[in-house]
């Protein structure tokens, strides 16, 4: 034993875990070993050692407190920062080739419908009768080249920097629940018989999530809206026959939950932005209730 650590013995104090020969009363608020005035560093609650600093955030967090963030808080995902993105256009793309493969009994089992009765199908079908899992997988389907090619094109344009901006699972959460308000307000104001299909209420929400972005961030805002209007025009051309009420949805579902996401209070941000998604939900949950009532 050395004349230091004889000394720290007598003292009746422990020595510092880096400095045996260093009495301190003094220890780490998270590891509780002892440390001496050259090693602690001051936190939000007493003094840390340099270990549990180097291994969180220095003030008492997890070590993810020190994460690069999104501008809504989400963690920055390592890899390939397109990851879902391209995962939901390979679901599509997968989903509309089967529909190729298997015909028109695949796309009447899984689109939208109300309450009608189905060629090919025992009683009648919809979501009327039951079959919620339509306003989700009728997402995934498309009735044609042009159609599946011009929601994918608009998926990848959109779903890329907004899956950079809002992190990964808030992006997903966005592209769903903009869907499925679409879907219910397909569903409340389409004719029970009418069949729909399509990527078109989660494209809008994610138009909508983007235009509360890019005004969040100061940005010129003139390209979204522009090209905004120029789906709106055609949502709204009788010629064309697009469902408008999946559009309509889903664009004020997307703002809705874009504006809870983007602008939320960095004390209550969890809570904010899942709490608008639950909203939003919800009062997509009340239509589809609604509608079931009216048409049984």
């Amino acid at each position: 034993m050395n004349q230091d650590q004889d000394q720290v013995r007598q003292s009746g104090l422990p020595g510092c875990y880096r400095h045996p020969g260093v009495a301190t009363g003094i220890s780490c608020a998270r590891c509780e070993r002892p440390i001496c005035p050259e090693c602690m560093i001051s936190a939000s609650v007493g003094f840390q050692c340099p270990d549990c600093v180097r291994s969180g955030s220095g003030t008492g967090h997890a070590p993810s407190a020190n994460q690069p963030r999104t501008v809504a808080g989400g963690v920055l995902a390592a890899g390939d920062p397109q990851l879902v993105t391209k995962i939901l256009i390979g679901i599509n793309a997968v989903a509309f080739l089967v529909q190729q493969i298997v015909g028109d009994r695949f796309t009447n089992a899984f689109c939208l419908l109300g309450r009608a009765v189905v060629p090919g199908f025992d009683g009648v079908q919809g979501l009327a009768e039951g079959q919620w899992y339509r306003l989700v997988t009728s997402m995934f389907l498309h009735g044609g080249i042009a159609h599946i090619a011009f929601n994918m094109l608009s998926l990848w344009w959109l779903g890329g920097p907004l899956e950079g901006a809002l992190g990964r699972a808030r992006y997903l959460a966005l592209y769903f629940v903009s869907g499925l308000a679409g879907g219910a307000l397909t569903y409340l104001l389409a004719a029970p018989y009418e069949r729909s299909l399509g990527a078109s209420g989660a494209i809008f929400g994610l138009f909508g999530a983007m235009a509360v972005l890019m005004r969040r961030m100061k940005y010129d805002m003139r390209p979204v809206i522009g090209l905004l209007v120029v789906n709106l025009v055609f949502t709204f051309n009788p010629w064309v026959g697009i469902a408008w009420q999946a559009h309509v949805g889903g664009l004020v579902a997307g703002v809705l939950v874009g504006i809870g996401m983007v602008h939320a209070p960095a004390q209550r941000r969890s809570l904010v932005q899942w709490g608008s998604c639950a909203l939003v939900l919800a009062l997509s949950v009340a239509l589809v209730l609604i509608r079931t009532a009216e048409l049984t």
